[in-house]
């Protein structure tokens, strides 16, 4: 079994792009006959009557001006239209008539489900999704707008209503064919939408991808040249419709190896996320959504990369000497990560005898696409990020990519190792191990541990990294003050085991860090059977090490606290490897309810 562990998940909730009050309900029908206004006035119900006879208002220095619905909420024979009233004006022949129909029903359906369902039952929403067509800027806008708040929420009846009436389609030709911003928002914004419903997601890929890739993500990204300087790529702008279009990117990134590769084989996708991140990073604007969708998608894309890359098996590894590669001798010049030294007590040679420099492959020609996902390179940027951000997300991104990318038996990997110690990244994500938000720690954690199959890497981890891993640790049933979650627990514990198998020094620590009191503890009393397995497993391997035997027997401790607790623990098959973690099954949400999809799911944004 791979003890590789790779991150597929958070406990986000599913994003969406926020619900909007519509409050321009103003019409202007200047520019049709009395006559036809009279047949008009008839024909229409007393709220749209009032708002017809407002246009012929003599209001001073106002004449043929808009007038607001306060203003007709004055006149006595106004009523609210009833729901059927408004969803029938949005196929009544004037203009102007449907597009403030539709800015009605947006301005009812604002967080309201009830309406929104209603709003289905009458069939509204196949007429809003065929006004996305229409010419008019002020009707197709209107009709969008109405969408977006329809579509939002947990009721998923209301999107696949969108979708069983082609509206995805009918969103992504609008996309195209306007030059408007505040369009573009709403269009993107209902997409997002769309896109957090599992069964949509494929769908807005098929259709969407790479429209939304080549109208929104790369100009917005700057990753283009500057007209004035060809030589320099302009920054990332973050706007509203950049933050909308790289969140539904987010969500559809989540949904299975089939949508990871289309989005890792979409021109210009993956250099222009890439691009955007650097501009964040230069400025140091590290800390909005837009930041955190975009480093949500390269973590998605770089989960399985060594498996799923046309031709992965050229690069792979024979399983089982992934550790071989760093067998030599050190460059003379090489130091410590941490300190600019080597750690106190290695002995003289130490490290000449078991340890190498991983020289890096050198670039015969500029790489694109999906290659950029794994290129040594991008190590430097996701610790900017974790180094320069705030955001919990992000830095929890960030480290998930490290520890994507660190996972697997194949060259790449072993190159993703060498280069976090190079740039010098260890001490980085040892400090976030001190963060008080458990995601980020479980991340972190896991990306240590993939960083561990590294010989070197193991034993500057060893040293520099094992205390504040027990530091996380419960001490039985007694949780410390950041009260991480079972989850989390686990994974430090399967790090710790990684960091100690075939290292009897990192073992020796682990004691003179007074961590076996915490392991026998989370063996003995812990009410989780995965604490209980992963303690057990910790505790077997370091009873194994003979010559620590003594040390430990000195400290009062003999073979009895070492044995695995079977009680309400499940077997472990004979044939499955120690530390061993498979965390790449769906968990369930706990706050939700449902179910988590592969990588970074789907994230609610309010």
């Amino acid at each position: 079994t791979d003890r590789t562990v790779y991150q597929r998940y958070n406990t986000c909730k599913f994003t969406e792009a926020q619900s909007i009050r519509h409050s321009d309900c103003n019409v202007n029908l200047s520019g049709y006959d009395d006559a036809f206004m009279a047949q008009l006035e008839g024909n229409l119900n007393p709220f749209f009557q009032a708002m017809c006879r407002a246009q012929t208002l003599q209001l001073p220095h106002k004449r043929s001006s808009m007038v607001s619905l306060d203003s007709i909420r004055r006149d006595p024979r106004w009523r609210d239209p009833n729901l059927h009233e408004v969803i029938s004006m949005l196929s009544h022949p004037m203009d102007p008539v449907k597009s403030n129909a539709a800015a009605y029903l947006q301005h009812l359906c604002y967080e309201n489900d009830r309406i929104k369902q209603e709003v289905r039952h009458l069939n509204g929403v196949p007429i809003l999704v065929g006004l996305l067509d229409h010419p008019k800027a002020e009707v197709h806008r209107k009709a969008c707008g109405a969408l977006r708040n329809i579509s939002f929420g947990k009721d998923h009846n209301n999107k696949m209503a969108i979708k069983n009436c082609d509206g995805i389609q009918a969103l992504v030709r609008l996309l195209r064919k306007t030059s408007s911003m505040e369009v573009k928002e709403l269009v993107t914004g209902t997409l997002w939408n769309l896109s957090s419903h599992e069964p949509l997601k494929m769908m807005v890929i098929n259709h969407g991808l790479q429209t939304l890739t080549d109208e929104i993500i790369i100009p917005h990204s700057g990753w283009k040249r500057d007209l004035v300087d060809p030589s320099k790529l302009q920054s990332a702008e973050w706007t509203t419709v950049f933050k909308n279009t790289s969140g539904c990117l987010r969500n559809v990134s989540s949904d299975g190896a089939e949508a990871r590769q289309r989005l890792r084989e979409c021109e210009g996708l993956v250099a222009a996320l890439l691009h955007a991140l650097q501009s964040a990073v230069v400025n140091k604007d590290t800390d909005n959504k837009s930041v955190e969708n975009c480093v949500c998608i390269l973590r998605n894309l770089s989960y399985h990369v060594h498996k799923e890359i046309p031709g992965a098996e050229r690069f792979q590894e024979p399983h089982g000497n992934h550790l071989m590669r760093s067998i030599g001798h050190p460059k003379k010049n090489e130091t410590d990560c941490f300190s600019g030294k080597r750690p106190k007590g290695w002995k003289n040679g130490f490290m000449d005898r078991k340890y190498s420099t991983l020289d890096l492959p050198k670039c015969t020609e500029l790489m694109k696409g999906l290659e950029l996902l794994y290129q040594p390179e991008v190590v430097r940027l996701y610790l900017s990020l974790l180094t320069c951000s705030h955001n919990h997300n992000t830095l929890e991104a960030a480290a998930g990519a490290l520890q994507n990318l660190a996972a697997g038996h194949w060259a790449w990997s072993s190159y993703i190792r060498a280069t976090v110690r190079k740039e010098k990244g260890l001490p980085i994500l040892v400090e976030l191990l001190r963060s008080d938000v458990d995601k980020a720690v479980r991340a972190v954690a896991i990306a240590l541990r993939n960083l561990a199959m590294d010989r070197r890497n193991k034993d500057l981890i060893g040293n520099y990294a094992l205390r504040d891993l027990v530091g996380n640790l419960p001490c039985g049933q007694q949780h410390p003050a950041k009260n991480l979650e079972g989850d989390t627990v686990v994974s430090i514990l399967n790090t710790i085991h990684e960091i100690i198998t075939d290292n009897p020094e990192n073992a020796r620590l682990l004691i003179q860090g007074h961590a076996v009191q915490k392991l026998v503890a989370i063996n003995k009393s812990s009410q989780s059977a995965r604490e209980t397995k992963a303690a057990s497993h910790v505790l077997q391997t370091i009873w194994a090490y003979k010559d620590l035997r003594n040390t430990l027997n000195k400290a009062g401790w003999n073979k009895s606290h070492f044995k695995p607790t079977t009680t309400g623990v499940p077997k472990k098959p004979k044939s499955a490897k120690q530390g061993s973690d498979d965390i790449t099954l769906p968990l369930m949400d706990k706050t939700q309810g449902q179910k988590i999809a592969a990588c970074i799911p789907s994230v609610n944004f309010y």
